[in-house]
């Protein structure tokens, strides 16, 4: 009986001791890609869901894309408000767009940029529209980037494409712009999001997001594009 007794309390104590040496591991292994210091939303290690408001106090842990490939953060081209650090906790919006992009949801950080794209998402196309009733792809642009990024665009895309400084397709960021010869010379124009995807106004569509990699828009790109701050 004492043997018992005794078998239980050193089981008690082991336990203890094991459950804070997890906890320090779950509070040590909440981080992002880079590294850096800062609070986090919702992750799941082990299949237990960790609240924010932990630290990341070690090293960093790779987050991995679906493809098996570590996940970058995506930067913007122009200055906003909007950072990683600012993430408390993730919302619906930023799933939403998590699952469109093909990115984990702490890469969905310009809440402005996602809201407003939300608030358009399918509005239909029409040529020389510039409301919820209809929108052209230039109008839309010009809209998104004066109201995120407070910059100014001319009326048309092939306005616009003169404007802006031409940008390699490896090194536009977010809130760059993206030009396309549909039917002609430049006239189709997007907003770059990152990681090839872009949103637009669709002439079939109406406002949505794409790829540079789908058939049509690859064939038809002509490059990106930013305006000078």
């Amino acid at each position: 009986m004492r043997n018992l007794f005794f078998v239980s309390v050193a089981f008690f104590v082991f336990s203890g001791t094991s459950l804070q040496v997890y906890a320090q591991q779950l509070k040590n292994t909440v981080t992002i890609t880079d590294g850096s210091t800062s609070r986090q939303p919702l992750k799941f290690i082990d299949g237990i869901e960790i609240k924010p408001g932990y630290q990341a106090e070690s090293l960093p842990v790779k987050t991995e894309s679906p493809a098996g490939k570590v996940e970058k953060p995506v930067t913007s081209a122009y200055t906003t408000n909007a950072s990683a650090g600012n993430i408390e906790m993730a919302t619906s919006l930023q799933f939403k767009y998590a699952q469109l992009l093909n990115r984990n949801v702490e890469f969905i950080i310009n809440s402005s940029l996602f809201s407003f794209i939300d608030e358009w998402w399918a509005t239909r196309y029409r040529y020389g529209g510039t409301s919820k009733k209809g929108i052209d792809c230039s109008a839309f642009t010009g809209l998104l980037m004066s109201t995120v990024f407070a910059v100014k665009l001319p009326r048309t895309a092939r306005e616009q494409y003169n404007e802006s400084e031409k940008v390699n397709r490896d090194e536009m960021a977010e809130g760059d712009l993206v030009f396309f010869n549909t039917r002609g010379g430049v006239s189709h124009v997007g907003v770059y999001l990152g990681g090839d995807y872009f949103v637009h106004a669709s002439t079939n569509q109406g406002v949505m997001i794409s790829s540079l990699e789908e058939p049509y828009y690859e064939k038809r790109f002509i490059g990106g594009g930013r305006i000078p701050e």
